[in-house]
């Protein structure tokens, strides 16, 4: 049975706090680790009411201090938006607090409105996100073992070789991924449009590097599990308002859950939610490890990353336990 993976955006709820967030957070990975789970990423976003991991490199460094074994890094820092030099440093400062435990995944999106996209790269002139394949070569550079005669280099971070991985929601990364053989995630748990067709172009075109010899595809997923299928429907429904009020241009704290979503959204925005999320498996612990299978069998991923934006901890705790013991499950049937 392939990896699962967790992805988290320290989701801050209606009513509560960064503060808490980044508790619940920590609460989650821990169990994580303990479940299983190989990697634990967090996510860059920027003015987003409901979101607590914009300085991601730092949560990492809190998730990080409080486990032991998981590996932990971030799905994605959003590349365009810093000096590669920065993030060299801020990765191997973290790689050499925790050795062996820490994953850059980078992306080539703003992970905001271009409103703030310009307030984060105000000293960048143009697009920075044209730089990006550019860009990750010279952080690969920053990592590699230093010279003498080198001028400039990233300290801590030189010589660390600090695992990179490609983050996408198109072709463009897939591309790239495949040209410098990176492993490759696709974000099909809010845009799996082109997943398909990326997955096949990574898989298709993908030179072996130092880095990685054959291709590795993790796709994201969002699992809500619970004890009946109507309460992880009902769970469900947080993500699903986040995303309308996105489409209305009113992003805000994690809503608590709802009976009827229907009563929320206009045809319209349905459609959309509904196109945006088809990557999710909903229900008690029968209906997800069907829908995981059904998932696997027809992706055929190298891993998965599981995500799900849930109001209550606890039942984000629990859901995560359930897609744990549902691995296990599938695993003894693959055993067999």
């Amino acid at each position: 049975m392939i990896p699962f993976s967790v992805l988290d955006l320290s989701p801050i709820n209606q009513g509560s706090t960064a503060a808490q967030a980044f508790n619940n957070t920590k609460e989650l990975a821990q169990l994580a680790e303990r479940l299983g789970y190989r990697r634990y990423w967090l996510a860059e976003h920027h003015n987003m009411p409901g979101i607590a991991s914009a300085a991601t490199s730092v949560v990492i460094g809190h998730v990080a201090a409080h486990t032991s074994t998981i590996r932990v890094g971030s799905g994605g820092i959003m590349l365009p938006n810093h000096s590669p030099l920065v993030i060299a440093e801020q990765f191997g400062t973290l790689e050499s607090l925790y050795p062996g435990r820490i994953d850059l995944g980078l992306g080539r999106a703003p992970g905001s409105d271009q409103r703030t996209a310009r307030a984060l790269r105000r000293n960048q002139g143009g697009d920075s996100a044209e730089s990006f394949p550019q860009d990750v070569v010279e952080l690969q550079d920053y990592f590699a073992e230093s010279s003498p005669y080198q001028s400039l280099r990233a300290v801590p971070g030189a010589g660390l070789k600090v695992p990179i991985w490609l983050l996408g929601s198109s072709m463009f990364s897939a591309q790239l991924a495949a040209e410098l053989g990176l492993p490759f995630s696709f974000a099909s748990h809010f845009a799996p449009g082109f997943m398909k067709s990326a997955v096949e172009i990574y898989r298709s075109r993908f030179k072996p590097s130092a880095a990685l010899q054959k291709p590795h595809v993790m796709l994201g997923l969002n699992v809500f599990a619970a004890d009946s299928d109507r309460e992880a429907q009902r769970l469900f429904t947080s993500l699903q308002q986040q995303f309308i009020n996105l489409i209305r241009g009113t992003p805000g704290q994690l809503n608590a859950p709802i009976d009827d979503i229907s009563s929320y959204w206009q045809p319209g925005e349905q459609a959309h939610v509904e196109r945006s999320l088809a990557c999710a498996v909903v229900g008690d612990r029968d209906t997800v490890r069907e829908g995981l299978q059904n998932f696997i069998d027809d992706t055929a991923p190298d891993e998965l990353m599981i995500t799900a934006q849930i109001f209550d901890h606890a039942a984000r705790l629990h859901s995560f336990e359930i897609v744990a013991q549902v691995r296990e499950e599938l695993q003894r049937c693959v055993a067999i």
